[in-house]
C-alpha cells in the first residue's frame, strides 16, 4: 500500500559552549511549535527538571553508587595536599637540620609519604573513571528512550501538526535537544556532587590548618559570587537565543537542501542566502556574546583567586615565622584555596548548563505532550470480508475550525464501482481522499465503509483496505525490489515481479545496471519521474487492496505509457471500488459515477454522457480542455 505521505557540544571546563551543529527552536517570526519565544528562558525550570529527574528513577541504585564513587574520589583528592604538605615539612626540617649540623633529610619517610599521595590520587582517578563510565551508560540509555519516544510520538501526531511545523524543527528534537540533555546528564550530575563535596571537604581541611587563613580566603567568596551572578545573568539569555537560532538555521538548510533543484532553477541562490543570513547573523551575535561573557568568568575568577593567594601567602608566612603552623601547611593551604575556588566556578558553569539543558528538555517534553490523533475505538470493528461499499454522509471539514472547505458532501460508491472525482484546483478533491484514509477526521457527518463509520476501525485495519497512488511519488533509499515490496512486505520475489509486469515496469527495470537489486538513492533521483510513478503503481498492484485511490496516477508518464497503464489499471480496478482523482477528463470517461466538485461541494454527479448532455459545469470543464488541446 503506497501512502504518499549536529548537536552542540557540551560546554568545556571553562564554561564556553562551542558553536556548531544545527539546533532546535521556534521558527523565525514568532512562536515555534513549542510556543517559546526567542530569548526566553525555560518557562518552568523546576517542573522541567522534575520531569527530567523522573527519567532517572529506574537508575536509583546506580546513581547512589555513582554518588559514593564521587564522594570517595573527591575525598581522596582532597586528602592529597594535606599529606603532601607533610612531605614538604619533612623536607624543610631535614634541610634546616642539615644546615645546622644536627641531622639530615629523611628521604625514606618522604618517599613513604609520596607513595601514599600517589595511591590517593590513583584511587581518585580510578573512582572518577568508573563514575564517568556509569553515567555515560545512564545518559545514553535515557537518550535512547527519548529518541524512541519521539519517534513513536511522530507516528501518533495528526497530520495537521506537520502542516505548521518544518521538518527541521522536528528533526532538531531528535538531534540537538536530545544530545544537549544527554551530554548534560553525563557530566553535570557528577560535577554537582563533586563540586559540593569538594567545597565542604576543602573548607574542613582549611579550618584544620588555620582558621585565620581560612577567614582571609573566605573574604574572596562574596566577590567571586557577585562576579558569577553578573556573568551568568547576562550570558544565559544569549545561550537561549543561540539555541533558538540554531533551529532557524537548521530548518532553512533542510528546506533548501530538499528543494535545491527548484531553488537553482529559479535562480533563488541570492534569496536563499539572504534568508539564511536573517537567522545566521542573529545566531552569530548571540553565540559570540554568550561565549564572550562566559569566557570572562575564568579570567575574573583567576584574578580574584590570585588576590586570595597573595593574602594567604603573606598571612601564612607571618604565621610560620611565629611558629603557629608548619611551612608544609602553607603549601597545602595554597593548594586548598585553588581547589576551593575551582568548584565554585564549576557550580556557576553548571547553573548555565542546567538552564541550557532545561530549555532543551522543555522542548522535548512539550513535543511529547503535543495533542495526538483521536484515540482508536475502544471496541474496533473487524470485517471478515471487505465488500468495498463507501458512503459519505453530510461530511463537513476544514483544516482549521474557522475555515470549512467541505460542505455537506454526500456520495455513495457501491462495491466494484469506479468513482471519478473532478473539479478545478482547490475544489477539495484530494481532501476527500485524506478524509477517507482518516489522515484527518471530519468535523461533522460521517464516512462509512461497508456500513461502519471509519472511526470504528483501527487506523491500521482501515488503511489495509486501501492502496494509494498519488501524484507525488514516494520512494525510499533501498533496492527497487524493496520499494515495490513496501506494498506487501510478505510478498515473494515472484509476486513482486508479477506486479511490476502488470504495471508495465518490468522491462525498464531489466534495462537498469542491477535490475531489481538496483539501489535508489535518498531522493530516488537516479530514475526518472515517470519511472518512479510506474514503481508506485506496481506497489499498489502488489498490495492487492479492495479499495483503490488514484490521484493523477499517470500524470508523469508519456502518452503511450499512459495507455498501457490505463489498461493495467482497468484490470486492477475490476471488482474493486476505485476513487480516481483526475484533471484530464478524457481519462475517466468510462467511470461508473463522476462527482464534480467546486469549492467543497458536489455541484454535479452522473456518468460522462449524462453530464455532457446537461451542459453544466462538467461540460464546461471538459470542453475547455478539449479546446485547449485543439488550440
Amino acid at each position: 500500500m503506497t501512502h504518499q505521505s549536529t548537536a552542540p557540544r557540551t560546554p568545556g571546563p571553562n564554561g564556553r559552549p562551542p558553536m556548531g551543529g544545527p539546533g532546535g527552536g521556534p521558527r523565525p517570526g514568532g512562536r515555534g511549535p513549542m510556543g517559546m519565544m526567542k530569548g526566553e528562558k525555560p518557562r518552568d525550570f523546576k517542573g522541567t527538571m522534575r520531569q527530567l529527574l523522573g527519567y532517572l528513577d529506574q537508575y536509583q541504585l546506580a546513581l547512589m553508587f555513582v554518588a559514593l564513587l564521587a564522594v570517595a574520589s573527591t575525598v581522596a583528592h582532597i586528602a592529597g595536599p594535606k599529606i603532601l604538605g607533610n612531605a614538604t615539612t619533612r623536607l624543610f626540617e631535614g634541610v634546616m637540620a642539615q644546615l645546622a649540623g644536627t641531622g639530615s633529610i629523611d628521604f625514606a619517610a618522604i618517599g613513604r609519604i609520596l607513595l601514599v599521595v600517589l595511591a590517593l590520587y590513583s584511587a581518585s582517578a580510578l573512582f572518577s573513571y568508573i563514575q564517568g563510565w556509569i553515567m555515560a551508560n545512564i545518559s545514553t540509555d535515557i537518550t535512547y528512550r527519548f529518541r524512541r519516544e519521539i519517534a513513536e510520538k511522530i507516528n501518533r501526531l495528526p497530520l495537521k501538526y506537520f502542516d505548521g511545523v518544518t521538518h527541521g524543527e522536528v528533526l532538531s528534537r531528535l538531534t540537538n535537544d536530545v544530545d544537549t540533555v544527554n551530554q548534560s546528564l553525563s557530566q553535570s550530575l557528577t560535577q554537582i556532587i563533586t563540586s559540593v563535596v569538594t567545597v565542604v571537604g576543602v573548607l574542613v581541611m582549611m579550618l584544620s590548618i588555620s582558621w585565620l587563613m581560612t577567614l582571609a580566603a573566605l573574604v574572596m567568596i562574596p566577590l567571586s559570587l557577585a562576579v558569577v551572578g553578573v556573568v551568568v545573568g547576562q550570558s544565559q539569555k544569549y545561550f537561549k537565543q543561540q539555541q533558538d537560532y540554531l533551529g532557524h538555521v537548521n530548518g532553512h538548510v533542510e528546506e533548501m537542501y530538499g528543494g535545491h533543484v527548484v531553488m537553482k532553477a529559479f535562480n533563488g541562490e541570492a534569496k536563499s542566502i539572504a534568508k539564511f543570513d536573517e537567522s545566521n547573523l542573529p545566531l552569530y551575535n548571540a553565540a559570540w556574546k554568550s561565549q564572550f561573557l562566559s569566557g570572562l568568568m575564568m579570567p575574573l575568577m583567576m584574578f580574584i583567586g590570585n588576590l586570595g593567594y597573595v593574602a594567604v601567602a603573606v598571612l601564612g608566612g607571618w604565621l610560620v615565622i611565629r611558629n603557629t603552623i608548619a611551612i608544609g601547611d602553607v603549601q597545602a593551604f595554597i593548594q586548598y584555596v585553588r581547589s576551593f575556588t575551582q568548584p565554585i566556578s564549576q557550580l556557576a558553569n553548571i547553573s548555565n548548563i542546567l538552564q541550557h539543558t532545561a530549555a532543551a528538555a522543555e522542548r522535548v517534553f512539550a513535543f511529547l505532550t503535543e495533542a495526538e490523533e483521536v484515540p482508536e475505538a475502544a471496541a474496533p470493528v473487524q470485517l471478515d470480508k471487505v465488500e468495498g461499499n463507501v458512503e459519505f454522509k453530510d461530511v463537513h471539514f476544514g483544516y482549521s475550525p474557522d475555515k470549512v472547505i467541505i460542505n455537506d458532501f454526500c456520495a455513495e460508491a457501491r462495491p466494484g464501482q469506479k468513482i471519478a472525482i473532478v473539479g478545478p484546483t482547490g475544489a477539495g478533491k484530494t481532501t476527500m481522499v485524506k478524509l477517507l484514509m482518516r489522515f484527518y477526521d471530519v468535523n461533522d457527518g460521517a464516512i462509512q465503509v461497508d456500513g461502519h463509520d471509519i472511526r470504528e476501525f483501527t487506523r491500521r485495519d482501515l488503511r489495509k483496505m486501501f492502496a494509494m497512488v498519488l501524484q507525488d511519488t514516494w520512494l525510499y533509499n533501498g533496492t527497487i525490489m524493496e520499494n515495490i515490496r513496501y506494498g506487501r512486505p510478505d510478498a515473494t520475489d515472484d509476486e513482486v515481479i508479477a506486479a511490476a509486469k502488470t504495471a508495465h515496469v518490468d522491462h525498464f527495470i531489466h534495462t537498469l545496471p542491477d535490475g531489481y537489486a538496483m539501489e535508489l538513492n535518498e531522493e530516488a533521483s537516479n530514475v526518472s519521474q515517470g519511472q518512479k510513478q510506474l514503481l508506485t503503481i506496481a506497489r499498489a498492484v502488489l498490495a492487492d487492496p479492495k479499495i483503490l485511490i488514484l490521484d493523477e496516477a499517470t500524470s508523469s508518464v508519456d502518452t503511450r505509457t499512459e495507455v498501457l497503464i490505463q489498461r493495467a489499471m482497468d484490470r486492477l480496478m475490476h471488482g474493486r471500488t476505485s476513487f480516481i482523482i483526475a484533471h484530464r477528463l478524457s481519462t475517466i470517461r468510462n467511470a461508473d459515477l463522476i462527482l464534480v466538485m467546486n469549492e467543497g461541494d458536489i455541484v454535479e454527479q452522473g456518468t460522462h454522457t449524462e453530464l455532457l448532455a446537461r451542459g453544466g459545469f462538467y461540460a464546461e470543464l471538459y470542453n475547455s480542455q478539449f479546446e485547449g488541446a485543439v488550440n
